[in-house]
Order: structure tokens, then sequence, then C-alpha cells
């Protein structure tokens, strides 16, 4: 489904949970609590401030700076946070779980995880487990069949220059369709290739050198030029790529084919015969995200010659399987994906491993046990209200938006209106009874796994869509909103400390879960997420002077973003991260006018000398607590849609409330002018 996250990909997690108490968040009188919150005196981690910084200059210092000093990234992490630290529970809790059930053979999660931990049988089959897709690539002579085994590995979650996918049409959402986009770079952005940035440039060197590791390791001869015929072939394919930026507009990327225009429109490439082994043979119309990219690609693959093709088709298997392969390949994956392109000295431990892909592979089964262990009923209804007032706050800003027109808010308020808040997990679990699940063959459950998930959304064709689907895991430390479903999705892990404690001062809990909440919910009105109307449909339904008036908002923010530099002679790009740093300011916004109702019009207290003000603002400070590897954090200003923690700590800037709460002057770092404070929301 189209969604858009909060934060980055690879974290899930959670932490314990206790029972909730609805009235003491909501500001009614409730009976004192009996246990202390987890971070601080009233959940906030005090001795992680850094005092001799002004709030003024550098809000994320004075929040973490203490906590930043002190914390050293694990050898396994790329980078360390709030997150990573509900997470690592997340996980412990889950190999119990997966341990528990690997005691009795014939349990599916316990199968597979003992064949994940079965280091000595992966060694001894080396590469054999993957010789027959291996052989069947070798053996491929034109282009027709090139195309056909293309279609067969998408089956198996291995993607060539063709990705697709199967979700909701965005202009008609209770219809399946097929979606194809870009896709195929070994590297995570077209910019690996084609920047002449040193750092990126010896990135560029090492992946060339990984791919002839690869295939030497595979018994392959003359691995140097191979490989770096395949660089070369990838680099023609990054060139008539889309930019990220390019990427995030919802309209731009719609685009219905026929299935008989696309040899017409891309030359190049047998596209029956791709259609035919994916499965979407007997599709009528199908959506491509990126037209020109479409023609472009398919002129490059037409131009290759044959061995380069099956090569890139042979590493992109034995690059996706590496991990569940023996040590020489596992550790060769993790040296390049991990040490080079993240900063990362350390692997996992297996059992991290192992917990991560049965929880990916299959993961109802893992989630359905976890629920019942983890998420009391009282803390899913405290989420319910949270969400209630948070959606109050933001009907009632609505009601009162000076830029929009007046026929214009009545329709963002049934938008609003017609939203649909998930909470902590699905109201139903998948059935993966037919999945072969073996405890002496993990590359063949790996496999068994990934066709069972892809035929699942290939029987979803022709059928009603099924709007009870979600996107992550309850383990998962995230949230996302989805337009084309008018959703907000909030898993289980992420209702807890720093997020949200119950047993924490209602100011934190606001500033924390509560703009998580607003975040989440104001995506839907966000650069892109507010091209979707009531019904999920992707419609304009804003005025031409609407529009006027909020892209000039907009580009307000990107150029504040813009002049970030977290690394020197790199910045935060504004328009990639727009989205993110729209629905951070928003649902900061958002979440202050629901802490300020939910005080009843009582006065907050003050605590430990901060008011209630200020520790709203420092309970979001507090859940953006990351440290990152250089490595990391360059890869993400290129391609992460979300800011660095700093400089979304830093949207405080814009909000006037937060000036008086911690004294904010003229010439401090942090500090705009009135007139250039950015109010969307």
């Amino acid at each position: 489904m189209r969604k858009l996250p909060l934060l980055l990909a690879a974290l899930a997690a959670s932490t314990s949970i206790a029972a909730y108490s609805v009235s003491a968040q909501t500001g009614a009188p409730a009976a004192a609590a009996t246990d202390r919150p987890q971070y601080g005196t009233f959940g906030f981690d005090e001795a992680g401030m850094d005092r001799n910084v002004a709030a003024g200059d550098n809000f994320y210092a004075f929040a973490n700076g203490n906590w930043d000093r002190t914390t050293e990234i694990p050898a396994d992490q790329s980078n360390y946070g709030a997150f990573n630290v509900l997470d690592d529970l997340s996980r412990t809790r889950t190999r119990a779980i997966l341990e528990e059930a690997a005691r009795t053979p014939g349990s599916r999660i316990g199968d597979f995880y003992a064949s994940f931990m079965d280091e000595g049988a992966a060694n001894s089959a080396g590469i054999r487990p993957l010789q027959p897709m291996l052989d069947e690539i070798r053996g491929l002579t034109d282009r027709a069949q090139w195309a056909a085994e293309l279609g067969k590995l998408a089956r198996y979650g291995m993607r060539g220059p063709i990705g697709a996918r199967i979700d909701s049409d965005e202009r008609h959402p209770d219809v399946e369709i097929v979606h194809l986009s870009q896709s195929g770079l070994g590297l995570p952005d077209r910019d690996y290739y084609l920047s002449e940035d040193p750092a990126l440039a010896a990135k560029r060197n090492a992946y060339q050198a990984y791919l002839a590791q690869l295939l030497t390791l595979a018994g392959e001869q003359n691995a140097e030029a191979r490989a770096a015929a395949v660089v070369g072939f990838e680099r023609d394919i990054a060139q008539v790529q889309w930019t990220r930026v390019q990427n995030r507009d919802e309209d731009a990327t719609y685009n219905r084919w026929a299935a008989g225009d696309f040899a017409t429109n891309a030359p190049g490439f047998d596209w029956a015969a791709f259609f035919r082994e994916s499965g979407f043979a007997d599709q009528r119309e199908l959506l491509v995200a990126q037209p020109t990219a479409f023609t472009g690609t398919a002129r490059v693959i037409g131009a290759a010659p044959q061995a380069v093709l099956n090569d890139y088709l042979l590493l992109r298997v034995i690059d996706r399987m590496a991990p569940f392969l023996s040590q020489n390949f596992v550790d060769a994956n993790f040296a390049f994906r991990g040490t080079v392109l993240n900063g990362t000295p350390q692997n996992e431990d297996r059992w991290k491993r192992g917990v991560g892909l049965v929880t990916r592979m299959i993961p109802d089964d893992v989630s359905r046990i976890y629920v019942e262990r983890y998420f009391p009923p009282e803390t899913k209804a405290a989420a319910d209200e949270l969400v209630r007032n948070v959606i109050a706050a933001m009907d009632h800003r609505l009601q009162t938006l000076s830029w929009m027109a007046p026929a214009t808010r009545e329709r963002a308020r049934a938008k609003l209106r017609a939203f649909t808040p998930k909470i902590g997990y699905p109201s139903f679990w998948h059935d993966y009874s037919s999945i072969r699940i073996s405890r002496t063959n993990l590359v063949q459950n790996v496999l068994n796994a990934a066709e069972w998930d892809y035929n699942n959304d290939l029987h979803k064709l022709g059928r009603p869509v099924d709007r009870r689907e979600w996107g992550m895991t309850p383990m998962t430390i995230n949230a996302y909103a989805n337009p084309v479903w008018n959703e907000i999705v909030f898993p289980a892990a992420i209702l807890q400390p720093p997020f949200f404690d119950p047993h924490a001062d209602m100011a934190v809990n606001y500033g924390g879960i509560g703009a998580v909440i607003g975040h989440e919910m104001s995506h839907h009105f966000d650069d892109q997420g507010s091209k979707y109307d009531e019904h999920g449909a992707l419609v304009e339904w804003w005025t031409p002077q609407d529009r006027e008036n909020f892209n000039r908002l907009t580009e307000a923010l990107a150029a504040q973003y813009d002049a970030y530099e977290p690394l020197p002679g790199h910045h935060v790009n504004g328009h990639l991260t727009l989205g993110e740093n729209i629905a951070d300011l928003a649902g900061l916004t958002v979440a202050y006018e629901a802490y300020h109702r939910a005080l009843g019009g009582r006065p907050a207290p003050v605590i430990d000398g901060l008011t209630g003000d200020q520790r709203f603002y420092l309970g979001w400070a507090q859940v953006w607590r990351r440290k990152y590897r250089e490595a990391n954090l360059l890869q993400r200003l290129l391609t992460d849609p979300h800011s660095p923690s700093e400089q979304r700590a830093a949207v405080v800037r814009n909000l006037d409330p937060w000036y008086s709460a911690f004294n904010v002057r003229a010439g401090q770092r942090l500090y705009l002018a009135p007139d250039q404070r950015v109010r969307i929301w």
C-alpha cells in the first residue's frame, strides 16, 4: 500500500507496557500512580540534558547533549537512539518466543528460526542451495528468456530494473492494480553511480569489488571484468531513473498504460514474457510510476550484451541471498552493505538476524503471540483516547485556518472525520499453513515464504480491496499514514517510553506520542497527502488559491531545511524531506493544542523547575535522540525523506510558544523573526 512512514526503515521493536490510566492523560482527575516513569521523575531523562547549551542555540543539544556525549553506538549498529533501545528489547522478547517454539519440531516459526540458527548446516551447504536458480540464469540465451527470468525472480522478492507491487489504484481506491516502478540498482541511489563526490566514488569502487568477490565465491571466472560490466550496466540504468524528489510527486508518478502500450512506449524489453512469468498477463492496464525511466531502461536492456544481462541477474540473486548462505558470503555481504555503506563495524549476533528474518517472512505467526503477551487492552484504549484528542485539536485548527478557502476547510474536516485509526495490531491474521518450512533448508524456506507473499498479493487482483491489511507488524517501532485508505497506523511497539509512558507527565506524552499521532495525521494534508480526498482518491479538491498559498509556505520550509549542513559539503535536501518536515511541524503544533485542551483550563504544574510547555517540547526532543556513523548519515542525506534527528528537533523554531517557554532571543542560532516562522496548520 502507498504509505508515508514516520521514521526510517529497519527499526522494529517493543518494551514493557503497563496498564494505562486514560483519565490521567486526558486531564481528568485520577488516582495517583504507584509506579514511577521509566525516564527521570516525570518521563524525561534530565541527566541527558546539557544545560550549558542555550535552548535557542541548539535545542537538540540542550535536551540531549549529555546523552549524546556519553552514549556509544554499539558495534553492530549504524546509528543508535531511542528507537534502537526499543528495538533491542523487542527482539529479545521475540527471541524468547522463537526459541520456545523451536523446542517443538513442526512449529512454523520454530522450524524457520532453527533453520537459520544452524550455522553449521549453512556453512556445509555453501552456495549449493542456489545452484538450480543460478544454472537457469547461466543458460539464458536470448532477451525473451531473460525477461521471463526477471518475472520468475520477482516471485521470490528479487527485483531487477522493473519493480512491481499490487496495491490500490490511487484514483480508484477500491480497485487493486499492478504498480510498476524503476528499480534494480545495487547501490542505495542513482547518485552513488553518477556523482563525482569522492566519498560516493569510493563506495562505487567498493561495490564493484564486492560484486567481483561474489562472483569469485560462486566459482565464476574473470570476476573483475564481469563485475565492472555489471556496474556499468547499472550506471546506465541510473542515468535514466528519476530522482527521489521527482518520485515524491503523486501526480507525476501516476500513469496508466494499457498492456499493449509497453512494447511501443518502452521498446527493447520483452514485456509479454515478463508479464507472463510475473503473473500479470491478464491485466489490461497497469500503472507506471516513471514513464521516461521505463523507456530509457528498456533501451539500456536492449543494448546490453546477453552475458552482462545474465551476470546482472546472477549477482542480484547472490547478493539478495548472501545473508542466508555460508559464512564467507555472509561476511562479504556485511563488509560492503554493513560497513562500507553504513559504517557499521560488526555484524549482529546470529540470533538477532534470525529474529529479523522470521519476523519479516512470516510476520503474523510471530505477531499473534507477541500481541497476546505484550499489548494489553488497556494500552489500546489509552492510545485510542489520545488519537481522538489530537484529531479534535486538528479539527479545531482547520475551522480557523486563514489561508484556506472556507469550502476547502469543510472538505478537509470531512477528510479528518473519515480517518481510520489503526492501533496496536491488525484485526485478522494471515494463514501461512500452505508455506513449506523445513528445519534443515534455510534458503528454500526464504524462497517459499517470499513466493507465498507474492502469490498472496497476486490473489488480490480482481477482488475488493481488503482494508484490514497492515503495512507493519505490531513489533515495529514506527507508524505510517496511508492516504489511499485515509488511515493512520500505530503499531503496538511505538506506544511505549519514551514515546508514551502511562506513568509520565501528560506534557511529555503529548510532546512524544501526541506529536507522533499529529505527525501521521498531518501526512494526509502535506504536500502530497493533501492531493487525496476524503475517499482516498487522488484528485484535486483544493482551489488554485489554496494550493498557491500552501506552496508558498512549504517552499519557505524547504529553504529552511536546505540551509542545514549535517556533514561538511552535504546539506539536508529540503524538497526530499519536505513531507516529513511538514508533518513534524504540523504534528507538534496540533499536539501542543491537544495538550492544552487536555489540561481543561487548569495551569500545568511546575516539575523540577520546568513548566508544562518546557516539558512538552523536551518530550519531543527526547524521542529524536540519535547518533549516526558518518557513512550512515551520508546515505540518509541522499536517500531518506526524513531529516536527521538534530534538525527534526529544531522544527520548534517555527512555533511561537517555544520562544516564550525557553526565553529564546534574537541573536541565538535557532531564532527566527516572527515573520520568518513557518505556520501551516
